[in-house]
């Protein structure tokens, strides 16, 4: 686990900004290969991702400050500091923000809605990857506690002072489950992508995959909000819930499109 990639006196370049550079830059490209395979105009969908990549991350620090709203009530000089920063968000928040944005902006340029969304899917899920491979070196998002051979054991006091991550206690690599569970989802829409479709089959499969895999994973990960309802699922497995059936009804309602 390494916060910081680079330390040189005062200033440090955070390991968690650098892999969110990656995850845009490999998101970018595979959109535009994807858009100019579909025949659409590459300079309007760089712009589109660039607007998206923004909305999503406001989207995500703003689901944040949503569950957490008590403890950001309590301490509001929080939400200004390098761990809030720092984190990654609710990556669903940032997933619904950017879907708004989009459809506003499809809309304003003309854009064919569901062929452009299908181009997105893939480099969603591919930046996905580096996302979490990023908060795995940071030691955001961890995992529950863990007794398998392959618990993970985060060391570094840096990431204890910026996210409250445990130290030296075994957990649950849940940031890897999900970079592995992306990768494989990454691959699935690539080869469904250049297989014969319908408009729309390809973001509705990402959003059954992802947030099928997002349900599973999210009992392997720590909460510090109490499930609602009183019950045993979480706030995300809710929403990744709502997601998935929208993904599942709109990928075989796509199917029936003559």
């Amino acid at each position: 686990m390494h916060p910081k990639l680079i330390e040189i006196g005062d200033f440090f370049l955070p390991t968690y900004g650098v892999f969110i550079a990656l995850a845009f830059l490999a998101a970018v490209w595979v959109t535009q290969k994807l858009g100019r395979r579909s025949g659409l105009d590459s300079e309007v969908v760089v712009n589109l991702a660039i607007y998206c990549a923004l909305a999503g991350l406001a989207g995500a620090k703003l689901f944040m400050f949503a569950f957490d709203a008590g403890y950001y009530w309590r301490n509001p000089g929080e939400i200004f500091s390098m761990a809030t920063l720092q984190a990654g968000g609710v990556f669903q928040g940032g997933l619904i923000v950017a879907l708004l944005v989009a459809i506003l902006y499809m809309r304003k340029h003309k854009l064919p809605g569901w062929k452009t969304a299908d181009c997105f899917a893939p480099g969603i899920a591919l930046g996905h990857v580096f996302g979490r491979i990023g908060c795995f070196a940071a030691g955001c998002c961890w995992g529950s506690r863990c007794d398998l051979p392959w618990k993970v054991v985060f060391t570094n006091p840096e990431a204890n002072r910026l996210f409250g991550t445990p130290l030296n206690v075994g957990l649950h690599p849940a940031q890897l489950y999900e970079a592995a569970a992306e990768a494989a989802i990454f691959g699935i829409l690539w080869r469904f992508f250049h297989r014969a479709h319908k408009p729309g089959q390809v973001i509705a499969l990402y959003l059954a995959l992802y947030s099928g895999a997002r349900f599973v994973i999210e009992f392997f990960r720590y909460h510090e909000q109490a499930p609602p309802f009183g019950g045993p699922l979480s706030v995300t497995q809710w929403i990744s819930a709502a997601l998935f059936a929208a993904g599942a009804w709109l990928f075989f309602r796509r199917r029936l499109v003559s």
